[in-house]
Parts: structure tokens; C-alpha cells; sequence
């Protein structure tokens, strides 16, 4: 390192020199020394150049050609690796530039945003730096008038720093929309590039900047006429794409409809033709990723999709080829594609589940491309988390087909790679796998024995504890469909495995789908007669607990008539109906909801009568004269005259 430094030693020497000529002349050396040198920035760096530049670049007492050759030079070592940025980032380099945009001076202010626009596209640069002064956003945006560098220059600093809905706030308040509109019809492509980036990230999953965007007009012409100009075939590829994403997220804001011309005949269109492998990988990437979200929850969209230049078989090539036809004798390129295969495998995985969200038709297409149940097991088990999320996606996309879960789903024995990664995955994979255990264990579907034998019940109740809410959700979910018409031995596992706290914990949980899911699994539970007696002898006083616990408490018709339902369960069973007759409490409660407003809480209430008073069965002339002294025939009388026929006939 000695021998390095002392060769670039005179350069930072000089930047000392007390003849301010010489200074300058020493940086204007010390730029030509660096431009694509990074060795040269890297010595510069550890001889000390940077707070010397920075100091150089604030004294009032420099001379402004001084100043943007500091600048420059602070520019050019940006250039450099990332740990260039973050040694400029440690010696406080953004508080100077962004003074530095105070100047009166165009081509000083035009160097420092061109430095800031360096350093902020850097991964290693906070975006939230550029936010810390309120009134650093304000002047940016007072500075895009100045001249088709600042533009160009300020526009990718937004796009760059745009990270979430916080930051698309403070610029859509400060005006970005109304300020940048007109630099999409600049005379500098740039400038339209750059411009329309920014409104792609401050559109995205942003309902308030999609409906603004849809009433903007420049020269008389609207925003997304604009947009669809840019993305027809003579366009540049990066303008094509950019395009496409702006009216995908307008589309999916609810600015411009789904069956609108161009989304169907224009944003489509060219999403696919990105798919295509004469395409680039970014550009393939790209193009799924976009159009996975832009069909996502729209079947007609995903139909279209789906027959438009065979899509469904372009993405198989998607796992085959990762570099485009054209890129074949550019062996650097053949590199970077093959580090970067995973991100095309997860993009068509994305782009799958999109397509076979709803339609049969197309799921079957996609199973029967050439070994697409392989290559989810295969991605299942990837090393790299963004794959194995896309492939559970997909796989729960096609979860949703009965005909599948009974053929290929069983031919690939898919459960087996699914329940390892229920085993320690992250939470957003935990989440989209247990929906997809949850259509595994349906009741038609032959998968369920081998999950039960492999561990579910316990992997299931534990997912049942999670702080997550979707996971409690999911978990009991799926411990309902289990239990839907399972032996005895299942339904015993089950209510071991959750224990009678956890039970209760479920049965008084804030959130209103875990107690309907929860009420589910225990009328599954309790159907059929020797097992709703078997249950209620080991269970009963905790299950009748919770059922007047629900009665009692401030709940949703839905609610309480689930819970009337799974009352009416246990009136069916033989001995457990002795645990209501001999509960006057719940029998007042019954008594309460045959005459409530509510039809449906009525019809319920009217099933456990029933249910308790059957001539054939044991006891029953005992229990009629109980609930004949209770006046119930009376309520009888009075709901036979009711105008509900449904009421009347029962």
C-alpha cells in the first residue's frame, strides 16, 4: 500500500497548496488521474482527498470553477465500488452537496446533483436521507426548471429514494406530479426516461397518485394516452417496460379498468412480448413480475394472458434458458445470467400462480406443461427464499383445483417437500404454505393420510399459537378441514394436540375468522353419533363453556348461529344430550334465540329442539315435558303463524 500511496501522495498534497491556482489545477490533475481508474479513487480515498475536497468545496472563498471541480472529482470516486459511497457517506458528503444547490451557479449546482444522483443510487445509501430537511424537496423541485441535466439529475434521485408509501406521500405533496408531467414530452430522451420512471415508482400500490395521474393532461393530451404512446414496439425496451408498469399500477388502483383498450389490446400485449427468450434477462424478469401483479385479480385479464402468444409454454423456458438468443457469444453476459437464473425461475413461478388463480382451463394447461410439477418440488427446496416463496405461491394456485389435488398433486406426492418447508420457514412462506396444507387436507383430497402420518396435527396447532394473525387463521383452517368427516381417532389427536387453554385462548381471539374457523373445526368435531358422544364425554364440560361463553358474549349473527349449530350437534348425540338437558342456563339460551329478531338464530335454535325431543330415542317423552313446562310449545304456536315460510314448516 506504501509504494501505491506515495505515487498518488502528490495529488493530495497539492490540494494544500496556498496559490489557489495551483489548487485547481491540482484537482483538475487529480480528475483526469481517477476517471475509470478505481484503484487510483481507492489510494485517494485512504490518503485523506475526501474531507479536503468536501472542505474546498464549502469555502466561500473558492473560486466557483474550484467548487465544481470538486464536485467532479467527489462524483468520479462515487463511481468507484460501494465502499467508496460509504467512506463519502462517512466524511458527511450529502449535507454538502445539498447546501451546494443554494449557489446562484447552473453548472456548480448541475455537478453537485450530478454527484447526489450518483451516490443515492447506491445500495449502500440511505434513501431517508434525502427527507431529513423538509425543505430540501421543495428546492428540488423549484431546481427542475433550471435546465435538462437537473431534470434528468433530480428525477432519478426521486426514483431512486421513492421507497414506500411514506416517501410517495411527501413527493406527491410537494407536487411531483404536476412538476414532472411535462418532462415526459421533453425534447431529451433522458429526461422522458427518467420522468417516467418516477412516476412508475410513485404510482405503484398507490391508489391516490394513480387517480391523479389518470386526470393530468400535457399539450392537451391525457397521462395515460401518454404512457400507451410509449409502449408501442419502436419504443426503447426500458420505455416499453416503464410504461407498462405506470398503467399496471393505475389498473390495479382501480384509476383505469380492467377491460379497458389499453390494458387488453396495449399494457398486456407488450408485458407478454417482454416474456419473450429473444428478451434480456432483466427484461424477462421484469416483464412476468409486472404482468403476475397487473393480471393477479382479474380472470378475464389472466385469460387473455393465457392465449396470447403461448404464453404458458414461453415461461417454460424460463427454467431452460437463461440467457436470451441473442446474448449466446457474450460470454460476460452468459455469466451474470447464469448467477441470476434464480430471478427469472421465481418470476415465472410469480407469473404462473397469476394465470391459474381462478380458471380450471388454465391451471390444467400449466400442470401439463413439460414437467411443471418437478419444477415446483425443485423450487420448493431452493436455497434462495425469494424461489421457494414464488414456488409455494404457485403451488397454492393450483391448489385450488379439485381435479389437480386428486391427480398430479398425489402422482408428485407434492406434500412431502410442502410439509418441510412448513418445518422452519419465515413467516411470509409459512403463510402461503399453510393455505396450501389447508386445500391439501380437504376431504377429497388423497394427500390427506400421508400429511396426518407425517406430523401435521402438531405442526398445525403450533401454527394455531403464532402472533401471526394469517398463521392462527391458517392453522385452524386447516385443523377444520382435517377433522371434516375424520375417524375418531383424528378428531381425539386434534383436541389433544390444541389443548383446552388453547381452545378457549382460539374460542377469544379478537380477530372474527379465527373464532368462525375455530367454531368450524368443533361442529367438525362433533358430527356423527358415537363420536359426539365419545368427544363430549372426555370434553364436555369445557366444550359447553365455551359455547355459553360465545352465547353470552357481544358477537355476529354468524357467529352465534355457528355456535347454535354446533349446540344442535351435541343434542343429536345420545348421552350428550343429557349435558344440555341438565344445563337450565343453556336451555333458557335456547329458549332466548327461538324468539330473537334474526330468522337464521331462530331456524338454529329450532334444530337443537329438535334435535332433543325425537319420539324413537331414549328419554325423550322426559325431555318434552321439561321443555313443554320451559313454554317452548308456546314460542311453537306463535313461530307456526310466522310469515318466513322456512320458520313455518319447521
Amino acid at each position: 500500500l506504501q509504494e501505491v500511496t506515495a505515487s498518488s501522495r502528490h495529488y493530495v498534497d497539492r490540494l494544500f497548496d496556498l496559490d489557489p491556482q495551483k489548487v485547481l489545477q491540482g484537482v483538475i490533475d487529480m480528475k483526469n488521474a481517477v476517471i475509470g481508474n478505481n484503484k487510483q479513487k481507492a489510494n485517494l480515498i485512504v490518503l485523506g482527498a475526501v474531507p479536503r475536497l468536501l472542505y474546498l468545496l464549502q469555502q466561500e472563498t473558492s473560486s466557483t470553477e474550484l467548487r465544481t471541480e470538486c464536485a467532479v472529482v467527489l462524483g468520479s470516486l462515487a463511481m468507484g465500488t460501494e465502499n467508496n459511497v460509504k467512506s463519502l457517506l462517512d466524511c458527511h458528503i450529502i449535507p454538502a452537496l445539498l447546501q451546494g444547490l443554494l449557489s446562484p451557479d447552473l453548472k456548480f449546482i448541475e455537478a453537485c446533483l450530478r454527484c447526489l444522483r450518483t451516490i443515492f443510487i447506491s445500495p449502500v445509501t440511505p434513501e431517508d436521507l434525502l427527507y431529513t430537511d423538509a425543505t430540501v424537496i421543495s428546492h428540488l423541485m423549484a431546481l427542475l426548471s433550471r435546465s435538462r441535466y437537473t431534470q434528468e439529475y433530480i428525477c432519478q434521485i426521486f426514483s431512486h429514494c421513492c421507497k414506500g408509501p411514506d416517501h410517495q406521500t411527501i413527493l406527491y405533496n410537494h407536487g411531483a406530479v404536476q412538476n414532472i408531467a411535462h418532462l415526459l414530452v421533453s425534447t431529451s430522451y433522458k429526461v422522458r426516461m427518467q420522468a417516467l420512471k418516477c412516476f412508475s415508482v410513485l404510482a405503484f400500490e398507490n391508489p391516490q397518485v394513480s387517480m391523479t395521474l389518470v386526470n393530468v393532461s400535457v399539450d392537451g393530451e391525457l397521462l395515460p394516452q401518454i404512457f400507451v404512446k410509449m409502449l408501442q414496439r419502436d419504443k426503447p425496451i426500458e420505455m416499453q417496460l416503464t410504461s407498462a408498469k405506470c398503467l399496471t399500477s393505475m389498473c390495479r388502483a382501480g384509476a383505469i379498468r380492467t377491460d379497458d383498450p389499453c390494458i387488453v389490446l396495449k399494457t398486456l400485449p407488450c408485458l407478454v412480448r417482454m416474456c419473450s427468450k429473444d428478451r434480456l434477462l432483466e427484461e424477462r424478469v421484469e416483464g412476468a413480475e409486472t404482468l403476475a401483479y397487473l393480471i393477479e385479480t382479474d380472470v378475464e385479464l389472466q385469460r387473455t394472458a393465457s392465449i396470447t402468444d403461448h404464453l404458458i409454454a414461453m415461461l417454460a423456458d424460463y427454467f431452460k434458458y437463461p440467457s436470451s438468443v441473442s446474448a449466446i457469444t457474450d460470454i460476460k453476459r452468459l455469466d451474470h445470467d447464469l448467477k441470476h437464473a434464480h430471478e427469472l425461475r421465481q418470476a415465472a413461478f410469480k407469473l404462473y400462480a397469476s394465470l391459474g388463480a381462478n380458471d380450471e382451463d388454465i391451471r390444467k394447461k400449466i400442470i401439463e406443461t413439460e414437467n411443471m410439477m418437478d419444477r415446483i418440488v425443485n423450487g420448493l427446496s431452493e436455497s434462495s427464499i425469494k424461489v421457494r416463496l414464488a414456488a409455494v405461491r404457485c403451488l397454492h394456485s393450483l391448489s385450488r383445483s379439485v381435479q389437480q389435488l386428486r391427480t398430479s398433486f398425489q402422482d408428485h406426492a407434492v406434500w412431502k417437500p410442502l410439509m418441510k418447508v412448513l418445518q422452519n420457514a419465515p413467516n411470509e412462506i409459512l403463510v402461503v404454505a399453510s393455505s396450501t396444507l389447508c386445500n391439501l387436507l380437504l376431504e377429497f383430497s388423497p394427500s390427506k393420510e400421508p400429511i396426518l402420518e407425517s406430523g401435521a396435527i402438531e405442526l398445525l396447532c403450533s401454527l394455531t399459537q403464532s402472533e401471526n394473525l394469517a398463521l392462527r387463521v391458517n392453522g385452524i383452517w386447516a385443523l377444520m378441514n382435517m377433522a371434516f368427516q375424520a375417524e375418531q381417532k383424528i378428531k381425539s389427536d386434534i383436541l389433544r394436540g390444541l389443548s383446552t387453554e388453547q381452545l378457549f385462548q382460539l374460542l377469544s381471539d379478537s380477530d372474527v375468522n379465527v373464532l368462525m374457523k375455530t367454531l368450524g373445526l368443533l361442529r367438525n368435531l362433533l358430527s356423527t353419533r358415537p363420536h359426539i358422544d365419545y368427544i363430549m364425554s372426555t370434553h364436555g364440560k369445557q366444550i359447553m363453556q365455551a359455547v355459553t361463553l360465545i352465547l353470552e358474549g357481544e358477537h355476529n349473527i354468524e357467529v352465534k348461529e355457528q355456535t347454535l349449530c354446533i349446540l344442535a350437534n351435541i343434542a343429536d348425540g345420545t348421552t350428550a344430550k343429557e349435558l344440555i338437558m341438565t344445563n337450565d342456563d343453556i336451555l333458557q339460551k335456547i329458549k332466548y334465540y327461538m324468539s330473537h329478531s334474526n330468522a337464521k338464530l331462530q331456524l338454529a335454535a329450532m334444530f337443537c329442539i329438535s334435535n332433543l325431543i325425537w319420539n324413537e330415542e331414549e328419554g325423550s317423552q322426559e325431555r318434552q315435558d321439561k321443555l313443554r313446562d320451559m313454554g317452548i310449545v308456546d314460542i311453537l304456536h306463535k313461530l307456526s303463524q310466522s310469515s318466513d315460510p322456512n320458520l313455518c314448516d319447521k
